[in-house]
């Protein structure tokens, strides 16, 4: 026997087996399938807990009314992935609910932007254009024409 001195182990390190890191640990969960429940949450933002995940919208669908549509703000339609707005008294723009920084879901529109609380991206309710970073690129243009009061997809 030898006068070796074994520090942090009983064993030698012959007979431990090795400890994975913790990048390999999130590595494997996320190919696992585990990693999306936690990229999901991302989207939360603190806004609405229940948001549902966008379907695709058939043109011609009914998104919503004018009367549901504020001079000067918007609604977020979720379910479709949408946001619509009315910059001014009788003109409506469509856009997509999706920030273009990190892929969260805008959660409100006030003072004439749409803003997405992920990471504080603004957009402009008249063309969708960046008022505040970091989001690299405008939210994109969604076709809605106007069919007596009904909001409809293009």
């Amino acid at each position: 026997m030898t006068d070796e001195t074994i520090v942090g182990s009983a064993r030698p390190a012959a007979d431990r087996a090795p400890h994975p890191s913790r990048r390999t640990l999130l590595r494997g969960a996320a190919f696992a399938g585990v990693g999306l429940p936690i990229l999901a949450a991302c989207g939360s933002g603190g806004g609405s807990s229940n948001r549902a995940a966008s379907a695709p919208v058939t043109p011609g669908a009914v998104l919503t009314t004018t009367a549901d549509v504020p001079e000067g703000g918007g609604v977020i339609l979720d379910k479709d992935g949408l946001v619509v707005t009315q910059p001014q008294a009788g003109t409506f723009k469509g856009f997509s609910n999706i920030c273009t920084h990190q892929g969260c879901p805008v959660d409100n529109v006030s003072d004439g932007t749409i803003n997405c609380t992920c990471h504080g991206s603004q957009f402009s309710i008249a063309d969708g254009s960046v008022v505040a970073g970091p989001a690299p690129e405008p939210l994109p243009a969604k076709n809605v024409t106007v069919k007596g009061k009904d909001i409809t997809l293009a």
